[in-house]
């Protein structure tokens, strides 16, 4: 973990489920609030849709309040660039996450899944996460990879493991720094090189 050298600072985590991912984040967001004296927001894209949902929400509510920054929380399940705004050049956003804002915005509409639609759905989530990153001293995005997994089991399933791998291509490209975490252990792929 480098000490980040510039502003609008760009920062993608990800990893398997229950790795660790969403923690470390945190840490790195708390980091990074300390050298900058910036003010902590977590962008929350999750909505309670199930028991298992609203307790790993509630859990990563805790978890925040639990350490020893002050954290402001905007909740957002889908286009997040239109509250760019409610930012500013000092705020550290931890987005969190990908997947869920992805899985939130094709399913919020009865919209047939073709290819104009899959291509907007894309570059609205990525155009979004890079409007914040512009707007703000840090974004770090926190990313689910389901392409651990076999993806055949029904063409829903295939279409939307290709359109995260697609995505997290974008989002790689425009991040300063990479991590991908393994066990809660954090491995740098992509880094700011000193």
């Amino acid at each position: 973990m480098h000490s980040l050298l510039h502003n609008h600072s760009f920062l993608f985590v990800t990893g398997g489920v229950r790795s660790g991912k969403s923690s470390f984040a945190e840490r790195l967001a708390e980091k990074i609030a300390l050298e900058t004296g910036g003010q902590l927001h977590y962008l929350a894209t999750g909505v309670p849709s199930d028991p298992e949902m609203a307790a790993r929400i509630e859990k990563h509510q805790q978890d925040r309040a639990a350490g020893k920054h002050c954290w402001r929380t905007v909740e957002r399940s889908i286009q997040i660039g239109e509250i760019v705004d409610y930012f500013d050049e000092n705020d550290i956003i931890l987005m969190d996450c990908i997947t869920t804002l992805l899985n939130n915005e094709l399913f919020s509409t009865e919209q047939t899944w073709d290819e104009a639609f899959l291509r907007h759905i894309k570059e609205e989530l990525v155009t979004g996460v890079i409007k914040l990153k512009n707007r703000a001293k840090a974004v770090i995005a926190v990313s689910n990879e389901v392409l651990y997994e076999p993806l055949i089991s029904s063409e829903l399933v295939f279409t939307y493991g290709k359109l995260l791998g697609q995505i997290h291509q974008r989002l790689v490209k425009e991040a300063d720094e990479v991590f991908l975490i393994e066990a809660g252990l954090p491995l740098e792929m992509k880094g700011i090189k000193q």
